[in-house]
């Protein structure tokens, strides 16, 4: 199952990947309002297993802190971002506030990395452009994409580690996938590779 928060003053999509019956799952860039996510994982009995971080920047990891003290789940990040996670208090705290400071990674993820959880099996892509160790999360019909692609538009690459080029490299490596998968990205609601491959203009 899949619970969806959209939290923090930056309204970051914190996503909560579960087998129902085995009430162990994942949480996906907890970024803010870690003790309503907290709650929602005590009423559903939730074991999490692992936190994934789709990149470093403070508005996809600002509950790192809470959710790991009560979960004990090791933090999962790409090596290139895993230093924004020590810097966490002050890297672009101007733009995006964060809710506490972050532990260091845990471990570090990289292209073709299989998380496997729950019964779960969720494909690490290296999608870097947004930032320099940006992923996204392929597992079955879904496609979990941080910063990189959002409905109708794309991540920003102007901020420290981005890269324009380099972002368009990702987006291209996202579209050439089936084009009935889901995106669930960082911000906004969710759509499909097949009409963002059709109708986003910053692509077409």
């Amino acid at each position: 199952m899949l619970k969806i928060f959209t939290v923090g003053p930056m309204e970051a999509n914190c996503y909560i990947l579960y087998n129902p019956d085995k009430r162990e799952g994942l949480i996906i860039d907890p970024g803010a309002e870690g003790a309503h996510l907290i709650k929602f994982i005590k009423q559903e009995k939730i074991s999490i297993n692992y936190i994934v971080n789709t990149h470093g920047h403070p508005d996809h990891i600002g509950a790192n802190r809470k959710i790991k003290e009560h979960t004990n789940a090791p933090i999962l990040i790409h090596q290139y971002d895993a230093p924004m996670l020590a810097k966490s208090g002050s890297v672009l705290s101007f733009i995006f506030p964060l809710e506490s400071s972050s532990p260091a990674a845990d471990t570090f993820i990289k292209d073709g990395d299989l998380i496997e959880c729950a019964g779960m099996k969720l494909k690490v892509l290296h999608t870097p452009g947004h930032t320099p160790g940006g992923i996204s999360l392929l597992i079955d019909d879904s496609i979990f994409t941080g910063d990189t692609l959002f409905s109708g538009s794309i991540g920003r690459s102007d901020l420290p580690g981005g890269s324009p080029q380099v972002l368009l490299n990702s987006i291209k490596k996202i579209l050439s996938l089936d084009e009935n998968l889901i995106i669930y990205p960082g911000h906004g609601p969710s759509t499909t590779v097949g009409q963002e491959l059709h109708s986003n203009p910053f692509i077409t």
